[in-house]
This record gives structure tokens, C-alpha cells and sequence, in this order.
């Protein structure tokens, strides 16, 4: 992968974007397809921001320390022990390290995000 040493801009909502299927067992219904690109990741690879998109379904995953902002599409975002987000266009979300989430995917979900490993 080839990433700008370099300031940058990107177009989020027509950026292409390659497949990353969810593990099978993060599958609770429907048959979501996820992408995503990684635009820029810290030499030491602890830092990754990118854009990620899922169509409609039920996932679940354990989180990273995220910060994201929603470019189009919604979701419910259910955090076990926490609260329930809703997320559209325009709305800023952070998730905790460790984080377990059930994702209900309304409307195909795209977002720019920055996370922490």
C-alpha cells in the first residue's frame, strides 16, 4: 500500500474502496458487505485513518479507541453495558477500546474514521 508521506484531501463519499468481509461469527443477519481503504496509517502502524462502509445487516465487533464521522447512511449502534447510538449523516460517534458492539445497519453506512491501536 502506498500512502502520501504528504498533506492530503480526499473525496470520501466516491472514494473507492476494497472488500473486508466480516469474520462469519460477527454475522448476526442479513448478509452486510463491508469495504474499506486505509489513507493514511503512522510509521509505527498504531495510528490508521480511513474510510469504511457497511450495507444493511446485523454485526457485532469489539472496538478500537475510534473516533468517526458519519458520511451517509444510519445505523444503531448498541455498546453491551453502555449506551445505544444512532448515527446518520453529519453525526460525530467515539467508541472505546474494548467496546462491544451490535451494529444494526439501516441504510448502507459509509464514515471517515481515525483510530488508535
Amino acid at each position: 500500500m502506498s500512502l502520501s508521506p504528504h498533506s492530503f484531501a480526499v473525496h470520501i463519499p466516491d472514494a473507492e474502496l476494497e472488500p473486508e468481509p466480516p469474520a462469519a461469527e460477527q454475522i448476526v443477519s442479513g448478509t452486510p458487505e463491508v469495504t474499506g481503504k486505509v489513507v493514511w496509517e503512522s510509521a509505527d502502524g498504531r495510528q490508521v485513518r480511513g474510510i469504511w462502509q457497511i450495507t444493511p445487516g446485523v454485526v457485532t465487533d469489539t472496538e478500537a479507541d475510534e473516533l468517526f464521522v458519519v458520511i451517509s447512511g444510519s445505523a444503531t449502534i448498541e455498546i453491551a453495558g453502555g449506551p445505544t447510538l444512532t448515527v446518520g449523516p453529519g453525526d460525530m460517534a467515539v467508541l472505546r477500546e474494548g467496546d462491544r458492539t451490535t451494529w444494526t445497519v439501516h441504510e448502507t453506512l459509509r464514515k471517515a474514521y481515525a483510530v488508535n491501536l
